[in-house]
């Protein structure tokens, strides 16, 4: 793992393109460059390299592509690509406005997977504060308080999850569809 001051120079670098490309977008380019030049770096078409042009999405789209993108690199153990583009999705999904559930979630997610306990375990902290019976906010809950070792914890908010699941799941909420599959694993082994 490259040292901490390695990884902070490479944050401001990928800050400082993502500012720059937003200020120096070509506003002559078709919508055909555009697409292809905001898709193809997330769609695994695109050279890994490559700051992705997200000037041309909206802040939902940028903010979506891009935690795609840092899950996609920490499945494929790819530690310092995913550490590399989590602030660039931090801020897309700042830039939304105020975050709800949903968006907690995928920052507390982000901010999981990249390490930092603490940041994932506050946002799940505050979107339960908003709905107590959230199923994303208990299920990021359990992983953040796993990851700060506090087992009893972890098993208190799984089992908030499993008594709210039927409730939850019946109102149908966007972000369940979206997550669906998280939650049906939790679901289905709820001790993990």
């Amino acid at each position: 793992m490259p040292p901490a001051w390695a990884i902070a120079a490479s944050v401001i670098v990928v800050l400082a393109a993502f500012i720059a490309g937003q200020q120096f977008a070509s506003p002559g380019a078709g919508p055909e460059t555009a697409a292809s030049t905001a898709e193809a770096p997330f769609a695994g078409g695109g050279p890994a390299g490559r700051a992705p042009d997200i000037s041309n999405m909206t802040p939902e789209e940028a903010a979506n592509r891009l935690f795609d993108r840092v899950m996609r690199y920490a499945t494929e153990g790819k530690a310092d690509s995913a550490a590399m583009f989590a602030p660039m999705a931090i801020l897309a999904y700042e830039r939304i406005g105020p975050p709800d559930a949903h968006a907690r979630y995928d920052m507390g997610t982000i901010s999981a997977v990249i390490g930092d306990v603490e940041a994932a375990k506050a946002q799940a902290d505050t979107a339960l504060k908003a709905q107590p019976n959230h199923l994303l906010a208990l299920l990021l809950a359990a992983r953040a308080a796993d990851a700060g070792k506090d087992a009893a914890a972890a098993a208190r908010f799984r089992a908030r999850f499993t008594a709210a699941l039927s409730a939850e799941r019946a109102k149908n909420l966007r972000e369940y569809s979206d997550h669906q599959q998280e939650i049906d694993a939790a679901a289905r082994s709820p001790g993990k």
